[in-house]
């Protein structure tokens, strides 16, 4: 009787689970091509998409018929295939950029000015909003953790939809999208890290030598994958070499178990599980030939089946109603002034003074404005443990996707008035 109920529960899960991911894959499809024809990425689409099925929309209008096709059942499984296809975008954009363009000395230096400029300013103007909004948004909450909650999610820069918005723009491969999104991933690593710090203080978890055993663990990681990595990922590639434009299975295989257990890896470390598939991607990119047959036999259907799957059951758990007032609407504009022209500016003047021109520099601000749903990663850590009220959640939520979708206009915008051809790619 017991083996029969349980084998009941879990053919239910079952159903639940492939239910949702049929409505989540139709309906960010659609959402997909019908924001690619008003110029934005389809990523963002994919995003509306998740805010329209969940609580914001569907969940409001219709309750009943929501709760029946995401029903709580199915809330982990679905959860890890969008993680995992996460780690599987990650691993294609750390194989598909030309880090090349890292060679020269300038651009290496454009890339810490860059990283330290988009984390120094927001995190401090983060605080500050939190210490200003404090006492009327977050009075029973602690101050000082409230606010370095609010700093961190100021700070991060969403690479997986940097990295996605990139490769729309076809930008993957110029001196522009290689250093921003390599300063991006400084930016988030250092992010992870003060998450890391912050939501172990507030839980009274904090140790100097639980700290720099991390610091210790990321550092060994990655000289293990430098000095380790690339030269039996070398010889990986001659024994199993491309043949007719092919991954083999045999190659297919061992990579996949790789990249797995890099994420597994920072994982552990504490730093997100999608910095070990970047990393298992960069041991990868010097060979295009691989980049290549893996984009085709691999990344089609990682951007048709998995990237909608985390894009929308992200959005899914966001609610836009949840500001009644119209101070909390004054306190959401704030915020998203704030958050952009703190991201934007500081940018702008870390890349020219890196000889970036004024043109590349505003692209490369807009760029790393763009936090998408990485944001709600930091959110969701500061809201479970209670340091982010309800109202302030959805607030920093709408700021998170506003700066996402203008991103493109942006870029646009920012090339027709600097005279530049627009960036092949960006009309798609």
């Amino acid at each position: 009787m017991q083996a029969q109920a349980a084998t009941y529960q879990s053919e239910s899960i079952l159903f639940s689970t492939l239910l949702q991911i049929a409505v989540i894959i139709l309906v960010a499809r659609l959402a997909n091509v019908g924001l690619r024809r008003l110029g934005q990425p389809g990523a963002v689409g994919e995003i509306l998409a998740g805010l329209l099925l969940g609580p914001s929309l569907l969940g409001h209008l219709l309750p009943n018929v929501s709760a029946h096709l995401f029903a709580k059942a199915a809330e982990i499984p679905v959860g890890i295939i969008s993680q995992i296809g996460l780690i599987l975008l990650m691993f294609q954009i750390g194989s598909d950029f030309d880090f090349g363009h890292l060679a020269q000395k300038q651009n290496r230096s454009a890339v810490m000015s860059i990283a330290a400029a988009s984390i120094a300013v927001p995190l401090l103007l983060g605080g500050f909003v939190g210490w200003l909004s404090g006492p009327v948004l977050a009075s029973r909450v602690n101050r000082i953790t409230y606010c370095s909650f609010l700093a961190v999610a100021m700070a991060i820069t969403a690479v997986p939809t940097l990295g996605r918005i990139l490769r729309e723009l076809d930008l993957t491969r110029a001196r522009l999208g290689v250093v921003t999104i390599t300063a991006a991933a400084i930016n988030d690593v250092v992010g992870w890290i003060l998450l890391a710090i912050i939501s172990a203080a507030a839980t009274s978890r904090l140790s100097f030598w639980v700290t720099t055993a991390q610091f210790g663990g990321i550092i060994s990681f990655g000289l293990l994958l430098w000095w380790g990595g690339r030269p039996a990922t070398n010889y990986l590639l001659r024994y199993q070499p491309i043949v007719d434009g092919n991954v083999s299975p045999v190659l297919m295989s061992v990579v996949l178990g790789l990249l797995f257990l890099c994420a597994a890896c920072t994982y552990t470390l504490g730093i997100f599980a999608i910095f070990g598939g970047f990393a298992a991607g960069l041991l990868f990119h010097e060979n295009r030939a691989f980049a290549e047959a893996w984009r085709r036999q691999v990344g089609q259907f990682v951007l048709v089946f998995f990237l909608p799957i985390f894009f929308t059951y992200s959005g899914l758990r966001t609610n836009v109603l949840g500001l009644a007032t119209v101070q909390d609407w004054e306190w959401c504009a704030v915020v998203l002034l704030i958050a952009c022209v703190g991201k934007i500016g500081p940018v702008y003047f870390a890349a020219r003074h890196a000889c970036f021109s004024h043109i590349d520099a505003l692209s490369c601000g807009a760029l790393m404005n763009t936090r998408g749903l990485m944001e709600l990663i930091v959110l969701n850590v500061g809201y479970d443990l209670g340091y982010i009220p309800q109202s302030v959640f959805t607030m920093m939520v709408l700021m998170a996707i506003a700066s996402t979708f203008m991103t493109v206009p942006l870029i646009r915008a920012i090339h027709h008035r600097g005279g530049k051809l627009i960036p092949r790619g960006i009309e798609a």
